[in-house]
């Protein structure tokens, strides 16, 4: 070492600096990719993803590599700066160089290239596994001996090796979506949630409720039956003798075309064509009976509590409804248990669901509880309220307007009105 000269001596140190910078920067690069998207690049044959896969799929082994090049480097360096410092200022040139030194590798091999490598992972880990691969290869028994007494210390401490997995809860993969939200359209973004929404919501949700189910009733003339099948704007209807309780079926309102145009058909030709129900129990989340629907060919169901008596009709549209939103422009227009007046304000029917009045107004009237409107006042207040009460449920100003001896009827709703307290925080 007395021969080399200093300036020599210099140029290693710089090298072994920047060696020590790839290693660090190469670490956090690799460890910062996201895996998805590198998974994403390797299927599309991109050789530095592929490469880059190919590591990451045995960490312990990419780690041992890095840090075992890093802590060869990082010690060469400091027996070469304590040689410069001796050679320079004596016995004091080893405090002095040990300073120097550990401040440039913190600032040039250590946090500036892995600030840099966080910030661009690609740019840093893709180029590195030219070098890092064949490295492994050439290093391998060393990495596999260095790997082998850290599974030995581990054992020794009672300890596991575990590894993380790429799979994503339901919750996890709620927070990719809501960060790719620049990354794709609204609407796109809006279905995906409610996707992954579908696990939360039960039939109960979107059924449409036994007293506004619209059938047909075998105890009904001929004439009105033929009517009532022609004027329809149902593709499909429950059959039923009586009430909803005598259910027969549900009939397709294309196989009963033919009887608008037979002089001689009757109701035991109209019986023959009707299908058999399919019922549901209550509770079932939308995403176990939207595979139900398609397994069974279905597409709408009875829902039936736990004694067998019918509470409502769940179909695949209102399920779809559910993902992609209402099928018109605006839903305010098309409900008939909703209607706005000049003022903005909404005249509500009681039967409307928590849920669809929570989507139209912005509100976050509890769900877990009532699934009507109706049913939600009458569980606050314990009683049937007058006509002119007004209250505030979950702070949300309710003004009644009919009610009929068991049911409230109709509601006013202002969508505008806010708390007190929010109106002083604005100001």
């Amino acid at each position: 070492m007395d021969d080399i000269p200093i300036s020599m001596l210099l140029g290693i140190l710089l090298f072994l600096i920047l060696v020590s910078g790839f290693f660090s920067g190469s670490e956090t690069g690799l460890m910062s990719l996201n895996r998805y998207r590198l998974r994403h690049l390797a299927d599309k044959k991109n050789k530095g993803a592929m490469r880059a896969f190919h590591l990451l799929q045995k960490p312990d082994k990419l780690i041992g590599l890095i840090l075992l090049g890093n802590n060869f480097v990082n010690i060469l360096a400091s027996a070469i700066a304590t040689i410069i410092g001796i050679r320079l200022f004596g016995e004091a040139g080893i405090l002095f160089a040990t300073v120097i030194l550990t401040a440039i590798v913190l600032i040039f091999a250590e946090v500036t290239p892995k600030t840099l490598a966080a910030m661009h992972p690609e740019k840093f880990a893709f180029p590195a596994t030219f070098i890092l691969q064949p490295l492994l290869r050439l290093l391998y028994p060393l990495v596999w001996l260095v790997n082998l007494s850290s599974i030995a210390i581990f054992k020794l401490f009672g300890l596991r090796q575990t590894t993380n997995s790429d799979k994503l809860s339901s919750e996890e993969l709620r927070v990719v979506v809501n960060e790719a939200a620049s990354m794709m359209p609204q609407g796109h973004q809006k279905m995906l949630l409610s996707i992954l929404d579908l696990e939360k919501v039960t039939v109960d949700d979107i059924m449409v409720p036994r007293n506004e189910i619209i059938g047909i009733d075998l105890e009904d003339e001929w004439s009105d039956i033929i009517k009532q099948l022609a004027e329809t704007q149902h593709t499909r209807l429950p059959v039923f003798e009586g009430d909803i309780d005598h259910l027969v079926g549900i009939i397709h309102i294309r196989r009963a075309l033919r009887f608008f145009h037979m002089e001689d058909a009757s109701k035991d030709d109209f019986k023959k064509i009707i299908r058999e129900a399919y019922f549901v129990p209550m509770g079932t989340p939308l995403n176990t009976q939207l595979l139900n629907f398609q397994r069974e060919r279905r597409r709408n169901a009875m829902v039936v509590n736990e004694y067998g008596d019918i509470l409502g009709l769940a179909t695949l549209e209102d399920i779809l409804e559910e993902i992609v939103g209402e099928f018109t422009t605006d839903p305010s227009t098309s409900r008939k248990d909703l209607q706005i007046k000049e003022d903005g304000s909404y005249l509500i029917d009681g039967s409307i669901t928590v849920r669809e009045l929570n989507k139209i107004l912005n509100w976050q009237l509890p769900t877990e509880g009532p699934k009507t409107l109706n049913g939600l006042i009458i569980e606050y207040l314990e009683h049937i309220p007058d006509p002119g009460t007004s209250m505030l449920l979950s702070d949300y100003p309710i003004e009644i307007i009919q009610t009929t001896r068991n049911a409230v009827k109709t509601v006013l709703i202002d969508p505008n009105w806010r708390p007190a307290q929010q109106k002083i925080s604005e100001q």
